[in-house]
């Protein structure tokens, strides 16, 4: 059997509660380079350069950081928009619960597939295969519970992973599936 090939995280989403509430259009003149319309969009938006990441801060004093790419980056994330409310005399909680509610990562199975094929092998009731609307296979995993889009390249992205182990496991089934039916060596 094939070995699971590298699997890069491309995005992660978390949430977390910050405060019971926020001000946001204090936090909007204190945070430099922070966006916050609210005819347009109900948070603010505060996009960081290291890490890379955006942080959504809403009234409810909820928050969303996306666009990390590994566990840490998200961590300090929330963390440095802690420290710079706190600094800024905005109260906030001063431990947070962080909850990853999405990982998106890529991989490449080094070889091109016949996604016809693969469909009607991974079964048409958990997948989506239109190639007029979307050149790749959606395939839904119930376990873990993960949507894999494969595409003829042999690339393919996995979403809805909650944990990288999930991310792991979900590319590992996807390898057996298709070396078991003979589309990977």
């Amino acid at each position: 059997m094939m070995n699971i090939p590298e699997i890069k995280i491309q995005n992660i989403v978390a949430s977390t509660r910050l405060a019971n509430k926020l001000d946001l259009d204090s936090i909007g003149l204190l945070l430099e380079g922070a966006e916050y319309e609210p005819e347009q969009f109900p948070g603010l938006i505060y996009r960081m350069k290291d890490p890379k990441a955006a942080i959504l801060l809403f009234r409810s004093g909820k928050a969303n950081c996306a666009g990390g790419r590994d566990l840490e980056s998200v961590q300090r994330c929330i963390k440095q928009v802690r420290e710079q409310l706190t600094a800024a005399g905005i109260e906030v909680y001063d431990e947070v619960e962080i909850n990853i509610q999405n990982i998106v990562a890529v991989t490449d199975l080094g070889r091109n597939l016949n996604l016809n094929s693969i469909a009607i092998t991974l079964g048409l009731e958990k997948v989506e295969y239109e190639p007029e609307q979307f050149p790749g296979l959606v395939f839904r995993m119930d376990e873990p519970k993960v949507a894999l889009l494969i595409f003829d390249s042999g690339k393919v992205v996995c979403a809805g992973a909650k944990r990288v182990e999930e991310l792991e496991e979900a590319i590992r089934k996807l390898i057996e599936e298709l070396t078991n039916a003979g589309y990977l060596p």
